[in-house]
Parts: structure tokens; sequence; C-alpha cells
């Protein structure tokens, strides 16, 4: 068995913040035009702003109008005002699809953050890319969409337009079995996933890593995320022995689950990724969500000295939602974007070109900056070079880290 390791993060990812500062007014649609004059460039927002996920579609939203507002107020690209569309796919891929087809007809669109889901994101990375669209997603984790379909064995990218600040679940779910074996010293689990895209890659993903690093699956179940009874899997988890719960899913049926797991007579912890990541999990799990477990992409937003300005300029603005999991990671997605149409413009003396989609595209491939999340830069696949990931725990009614670090295999 071939050992891998977690190496520890460092006390603080390398400082060199964007200056952040919240400006302009917010109207009701999440739309952001602070600036005055020059050409107007649309940044497209993808993400469920209604629905049971809204609380993490609201947040992205609310990041990306922020980003849009910091460069209209510094002029950071000359003669370019920023402006912000958001779409509601309410985490359905055909309504997503239908978005994406609108952003393309939009020719001010030069860029989308989102979506929030990896099955939607499916059914719009290739109307993005037949326009040659740039999407930067902060949020998908299925390695298909930027490694291919047989990503395990054949690494090849399918889709040229296509980009994610978020790490993937191929690092993110083997990074939550080494902490459940061996630091939490857990050896028998229980899987259960939503079967969606994110869900079943994530519990996939998991489970091999857990087996080779000596553990057992003691069972493994499928639920309906249409339903929110779950007592006949919480009846299997209690009799099958499991010290531990590992669900590939989101918070709307991770918190009920949770809940009548434990209400079943399992005194034992559910642990998930970064999609069970959210106040409303809580909420949803109630007290005996307490020692529950999530995984999330980046370090603690709130600890990095690179987010502090982010942070503080979020709470300043007054958005009335929570920047949630993805808030610093949909900031520099649109920071990116940002940043590819500064290299086109630059590059087209002071102008955009009419093939402007095509040349930001190409930028995106090379666009490196200081970003809240640490340094943002991408791979030959689009990926994020950023790894970090965070352990957080359940405690006192909050989201408390436990562990941070970096996946090798």
């Amino acid at each position: 068995m071939r050992q891998r390791s977690l190496i520890a993060m460092t006390a603080a990812l390398a400082a060199g913040a964007l200056t952040l500062t919240a400006c302009g007014s917010r109207d009701e649609g999440g739309s952001s035009d602070s600036g005055s004059g020059g050409t107007t460039v649309v940044i497209g927002v993808d993400a469920p702003l209604t629905g049971d996920l809204s609380a993490l579609g609201l947040g992205i939203k609310n990041s990306v109008d922020l980003a849009a507002k910091t460069a209209n107020k510094d002029k950071y690209v000359e003669g370019i005002t920023f402006k912000v569309e958001a779409l509601d796919d309410q985490a359905q891929p055909s309504s997503g699809q239908q978005n994406a087809t609108k952003f393309v007809a939009d020719k001010e669109v030069l860029g989308v953050v989102g979506p929030l889901n990896s099955s939607v994101a499916e059914s719009m990375q290739k109307v993005f890319d037949d326009a040659g669209l740039v999407e930067v997603s902060p949020a998908n984790t299925n390695p298909a969409l930027t490694q291919g379909a047989d990503w395990q064995t054949s690494k090849a990218r399918t889709y040229k337009s296509y980009f994610r600040t978020a790490t993937t679940d191929a690092i993110q779910g083997p990074f939550a079995a080494q902490y459940l074996f061996n630091d939490a010293g857990k050896k028998k689990v229980f899987v259960i996933d939503d079967k969606k895209t994110y869900g079943a890659g994530l519990a996939a993903t998991f489970s091999a890593e857990f087996e080779k690093l000596g553990g057992e699956i003691v069972g493994t179940e499928h639920i309906d995320p249409e339903t929110k009874d779950f007592s006949a899997v919480a009846t299997k988890v209690k009799t099958s022995g499991a010290d531990v719960v590992y669900y590939g899913g989101e918070y709307p049926q991770a918190g009920p689950l949770s809940k009548q797991i434990k209400a079943s007579g399992a005194k034992i912890p559910l642990v998930g990724g970064d999609g069970i990541y959210s106040a409303d999990f809580i909420k949803l799990a109630g007290a005996d969500g307490a020692g529950d477990f999530a995984t999330s992409v980046g370090a603690p937003v709130e600890e990095l000295d690179s987010a502090k300005e982010f942070v503080a300029n979020y709470e300043a603005e007054g958005y009335s939602e929570a920047y949630e999991a993805y808030g610093g990671y949909s900031y520099d997605s649109a920071w990116a974007i940002i940043e590819a149409v500064k290299k086109v413009v630059e590059d087209n003396d002071g102008t955009l070109p009419d093939d402007a989609r095509a040349q930001v595209t190409a930028a995106m491939q090379n666009v490196s900056f200081a970003g809240v999340t640490g340094q943002v830069s991408f791979d030959e696949f689009g990926d994020a070079t950023n790894k970090q990931l965070t352990v957080y725990s359940v405690k006192d009614g909050d989201w408390a880290a436990v562990k941070s670090g970096t996946y090798e295999g």
C-alpha cells in the first residue's frame, strides 16, 4: 500500500492581497455599474439564487458584485466599466444550459462566474466553449470537468474555455479519508451519496482512499435528494457497526440525514465535502450535528491575511446574505476575468477587439495574481494551482477549523 501524507499548511499564505474597497450602490438584481463612461463589459453569474442551495448561490453573486465594484472604483481597466448580470439556475442542469445560451447571446458578456453544481457545469461547458466564452467556477469540484471522463487513467482537457478556482474531488475525497483514518481514528465507514455528479464522484474518491489506508466500508447507500425522510437509511447505518458516515452530497439533505442517523441511535459523526459546509447544515442538523465534519476548499478565509480586506469590505457593503463557503473563490474568479480583460485591452491599444471573447479565454490561461484565497493561477487543465483544503467540525453551533493542509498522491 502506497502511503500518502498531508503537508501541514504554513502559518499564512503569501500576503499581497488586492486592494478591495467597496463602493457604489447595490441594486436588487445584483448588477454592478459604479464606473463612468467607456465600454461596458458584463461579467455573468450563474448560480442557484433561489431554492435549497440559495445560501451558497447568493454568496457567490454578492462576491462577484464586490469585485466588479472594486475594479470600477479603482478604474483598474482603463476605459472599461464592469457590470454584473446574475441568472438563477436553481441548481438544475437544464436551467444552467438555458442561462449559458442567454449569456452567449449577450455580446457584452466576456466572462461568466459559476456555476455552483458540477452537474450544472456539465450542461453549460459546450455552450460556452462553442462560443469561445470563458467560464470560471468558484465551486465545481468534479475532476472530469477539466480532465475528461477518464481522468483517473488518462487526463485530457475537453473544454479550453472552462477554468475553476476551487480544487477538485480527486484531492478533497482522499484528504477527508486521510483525516478520518489517520487523525480521527475512524476505521469503519458507511458511505452514502445522492447519485448526482458531485456527490457520487466525491464519495467514490473518498472510498477508494479510505480502503487503501486500511479502512473498511461496512455499507453503501444512495438517497433520493428530493425527499427528507432518511429513516430507512439511518436504520441501516445503525446496524452496520460503522463508526462514521461519509456523505457525498449537499447540505439540504445532509442536515436532516445527520439528524435522523442520530435519532436512530447511531451516535456517530456524519462527514461530507464542501457541499455541506454551510451554516444552513448546522440549522438543519440541529443540536445533534455537533461533532459532524466537513472538508472545504482552501484555508479558512477569516484567517488569511490576504482576505482581511475582502471580509471587511463585504460587511461594509451591507449585503444581506453571507459570503458563505465560496465567497473568496467567487471574488477571485471574477477578478481572474477582470485580469484577462485588462490584458486584452492592453494588448489592443486600449480597446476591445472584435474577437475579444477568444482573446480573453486565451489570456485566462496565463492569469496569475495575489487574490483573496492566496495566489491564483491555473494549470494546463484549467484547474486551480492552489490545492489547499481544510477540515471543519461543528462546535458550539458553528463551523470550527480543525486541520488545514494540502494533499499529495
